[in-house]
């Protein structure tokens, strides 16, 4: 069990592992024992985390969106949740990537995956690192809320009154938690990102009240 401790929270692909067992006579069946005994938790083909009982650390599920496909950044409600700007807890962890979409159901739960084109993706994202750890990769506040309008299939907003209404009431944006929005970045979403007049509502009333 102490040849996993060293990987901490940090997903690891099935080479590393069989790496660390190598004094065993078969790593791959070493591999699989762990996995039974609740050691190792594989998340996809050739991707496993350790299990916190044995790393005795909190995983990180942003982390692991961020290992479990990309490029990518986690996003949209996940990111809102994240900064306490949303009042539900967030079952589904969402994400954009510019590869193509893409769903992962593991023990973990679901890993969802939008589509986003460059160079609008590049927007807005950021490095939270924590000691010497690790460190994902999520996006800002103004980010995630341009993406999760952009991601809503059949949103179609027509006022700044209807933006309103759509962070209060739908989404129960809490206002007090972020109160210095980046207008910088939502103007670069609204010249790369698609509907940028649902866009340039959100900025009105993020920006100017």
């Amino acid at each position: 069990m102490n040849e996993l401790v060293q990987y901490g929270i940090i997903p690891i692909s099935y080479n590393i592992v069989a790496e660390s067992l190598s004094d065993y006579n078969s790593p791959k069946d070493k591999v699989s024992r762990m996995q039974q005994q609740g050691q190792l938790i594989r998340l996809k083909k050739g991707v496993f985390v350790v299990a916190p009982e044995v790393s005795n650390k909190t995983l990180s599920k942003e982390l692991i969106a961020n290992h479990l496909y990309g490029p990518s950044y986690v996003s949209l409600q996940s990111a809102l949740a994240y900064y306490g700007l949303i009042p539900e807890r967030v079952h589904l962890m969402r994400s954009v990537t510019i590869k193509r979409a893409r769903n992962f159901t593991t023990p973990l739960g679901e890993f969802e995956y939008l589509t986003m084109p460059a160079p609008y993706y590049s927007l807005g994202i950021r490095q939270l690192v924590f000691g010497e750890e690790y460190s994902f990769l999520i996006s800002s506040p103004e980010k995630a809320l341009a993406d999760l309008i952009i991601a809503t299939s059949g949103l179609r907003i027509q006022s700044a009154k209807a933006m309103r209404e759509y962070l209060f009431e739908d989404l129960r944006l809490d206002f007090d938690e972020h109160e210095n929005w980046d207008a910088n970045i939502l103007r670069e979403c609204i010249e790369n990102g698609r509907k940028r007049r649902e866009l340039g509502f959100l900025y009105e009333v993020l920006i100017n009240g």
